[in-house]
C-alpha cells in the first residue's frame, strides 16, 4: 500500500474534540471494563479450585474464608450472578464506547466505521475484560478468590432477583429436557452392556447394578418383616444384651405390642458404657428415633437421605402404615457392589448346587440372585415374575395358591419341588431345570 493510500484512509476520518458527555462516557466505560475484568477473573478462579485448594478454606474460620464458603455453597447462584454482571457491564461498555467514538470520530467510510466500532471494540473488550483477567486469576486462584469474595457478595445481593429467576428457569428446563436425555442415555448404556463381551463377571454385574440402581424401589432391596430381628420394648436389659450378642447386629428396631408399632432403634454401641448394669436397667432412654420410608421410595433418593441425615437404617411401611420391613445402607450399596460381608458375618448360602441342572434354594432367595445362579432369564417366566421379588413369591404367582410339601410345580423349563413349608411360608425349594432341546 503506497503512502497516498494511507493518507486516503485517514482522510476519511474526521476527529473533533470530545464533549463533556463523551468524556464521562469513556470514564464510565473504563470503570465498567474493570468490573468486567473482575467478574471474569472471579469466574475462572472460583470454578477451577481443586479439592485440595477447597480444603484450605476449612482450616481457618476467618471472615474471608466463611464468606468464600458461603458463595461456594450455592455454585448455581454464584455463576448466575457472574454471568448477569458480566453481560450487563459488557452491554454498557459497548453503548458508552459507541457514544464516545461517534462524538469524536466521524467516518466517511462505512468500512472504517465497522472496523472501529465493532472489530476494534470487540478485540479490546475480549483482551482486557476476558482473556487477561482470566489468565491472571488462573495463576493463583486461591488468592483471587479471597480478594474477590466481598465484591461478589455485594453483586450477589444486587442481582439476587435476576439470579433466582435464572436458576429456577434452568431447573424447569432440566426437569423437562435433561431428565429425558439422561433416561435415554441409561437405556442406551444398558443395551450396550448387554451387547458387550465382558470376561470379568464381577465387573459386568457391578456395571449392571449401577445402570439399574436408579430404577429400584426400597421394596425390592429391603429385608422383609418376617426376617427382621427386633426387640420388644419391655425386654429387660440382660435379655437385650444376649440378643445382640447372639445375632451380632449393631442396630435393632424396638416395637411395642406389635411390629407395626415401632418406637425407635437401639444401637449396640450406645449400650457399651452400661454393660455392667443389672437386668432392671432402663435401656429405653438410649433409643434413637426411627426413620420411616414408604415401599415405593427410590433407593438412590434414600441413599442421599442416609448420607445427609447420617443414618444407616430405615423402617419400611406399606400403604396402610404397617411395618413392611427394614432397609439399611448396606442393602442399598449391595445393589452396586454385590454382597458385603464383614468379619462378623458367617458364610451363608441360600442355595446348594446338586448338579448342573438341579439346585436347592431358600424360598426367600431374591429373584435377581436366582437368575444369576441358574443362568435363567426373567423373560422365561413372563408376567409371573413382574410382581414377585423372591423365589417363594414366584412360586405363589405360578401356583396362584399355597403349595403343599412335596408338591411339584412345573413352569416352562423349571420344575419346583417344595421341600419345606412353615405354616404358609415356603422354606426350601428344589429346582430342576430341563435343558433346552435343539431341533
Amino acid at each position: 500500500m503506497d503512502p497516498d493510500s494511507y493518507l486516503s484512509v485517514f482522510s476519511a476520518i474526521e476527529v473533533t474534540p470530545p464533549s463533556g458527555g463523551a468524556i464521562l462516557a469513556i470514564i464510565l466505560a473504563g470503570l465498567f471494563l474493570c468490573v468486567s475484568a473482575f467478574v471474569s477473573a472471579s469466574e475462572i478462579a472460583y470454578f477451577s479450585l481443586s479439592s485440595e485448594e477447597l480444603h484450605e478454606f476449612d482450616d481457618d474460620e476467618s471472615t474471608t474464608n466463611v464468606l468464600v464458603k458461603k458463595l461456594l455453597a450455592k455454585p448455581e447462584y454464584l455463576l448466575a450472578t457472574i454471568l448477569i454482571s458480566n453481560n450487563l457491564v459488557n452491554v454498557a461498555i459497548v453503548i458508552l464506547c459507541n457514544f464516545f467514538f461517534s462524538d469524536i470520530l466521524h467516518f466517511h467510510s462505512d468500512v472504517l466505521d465497522f472496523i472501529f466500532q465493532t472489530i476494534l471494540l470487540t478485540f479490546l473488550l475480549l483482551l482486557f475484560g476476558e482473556v487477561m483477567p482470566k489468565f491472571y486469576a488462573n495463576q493463583k486462584p486461591v488468592n483471587w478468590v479471597k480478594r474477590s469474595c466481598r465484591g461478589l457478595s455485594v453483586l450477589e445481593r444486587i442481582f439476587s432477583p435476576l439470579a433466582n429467576l435464572l436458576v429456577n428457569s434452568t431447573h424447569i428446563v432440566n426437569k423437562h429436557i435433561v431428565k429425558k436425555s439422561a433416561n435415554i442415555s441409561m437405556n442406551e448404556l444398558s443395551q450396550a452392556l448387554e451387547m458387550t463381551q465382558v470376561e470379568a463377571n464381577d465387573e459386568k454385574e457391578m456395571l449392571e447394578g449401577i445402570i439399574k440402581f436408579g430404577g429400584k424401589t426400597v421394596q425390592e432391596v429391603m429385608t422383609a418383616r418376617v426376617d427382621i430381628t427386633d426387640v420388644e420394648i419391655r425386654t429387660d436389659f440382660k435379655e437385650l444384651l444376649d440378643l445382640i450378642i447372639e445375632t451380632g447386629y449393631s442396630r435393632l428396631p424396638v416395637y411395642d405390642t406389635t411390629e407395626d408399632d415401632i418406637k425407635g432403634i437401639i444401637y449396640s454401641k450406645d449400650l457399651l458404657p452400661y454393660i455392667g448394669q443389672d437386668a432392671s436397667f432402663n435401656w429405653r432412654k438410649l433409643m434413637r428415633r426411627a426413620y420411616f420410608v414408604p415401599e415405593t421410595k427410590m433407593i438412590d433418593d434414600l441413599l442421599e437421605e442416609f448420607r445427609t441425615k447420617k443414618i444407616h437404617m430405615a423402617i419400611v411401611v406399606d400403604e396402610f402404615g404397617g411395618t413392611s420391613g427394614i432397609v439399611t445402607m448396606e442393602d442399598i450399596l449391595e445393589e452396586i457392589v454385590g454382597d458385603i460381608s464383614d468379619e462378623y458375618d458367617e458364610e451363608e448360602k441360600n442355595y446348594v448346587k446338586i448338579d448342573d441342572n438341579t439346585y436347592i434354594f431358600e424360598g426367600k432367595t431374591l429373584l435377581n440372585d436366582f437368575y444369576k445362579i441358574t443362568g435363567l432369564d426373567e423373560s422365561e417366566f413372563g408376567d409371573k415374575a413382574e410382581d414377585a421379588e423372591t423365589l417363594a413369591g414366584l412360586i405363589l404367582d405360578i401356583k396362584e395358591d399355597f403349595p403343599k410339601v412335596k408338591e411339584q410345580i412345573d413352569y416352562g423349563r423349571c420344575s419346583f419341588l417344595v421341600l419345606e413349608l412353615d405354616k404358609r411360608r415356603i422354606g426350601k425349594v428344589k429346582v430342576k431345570i430341563n435343558p433346552t432341546t435343539e431341533e
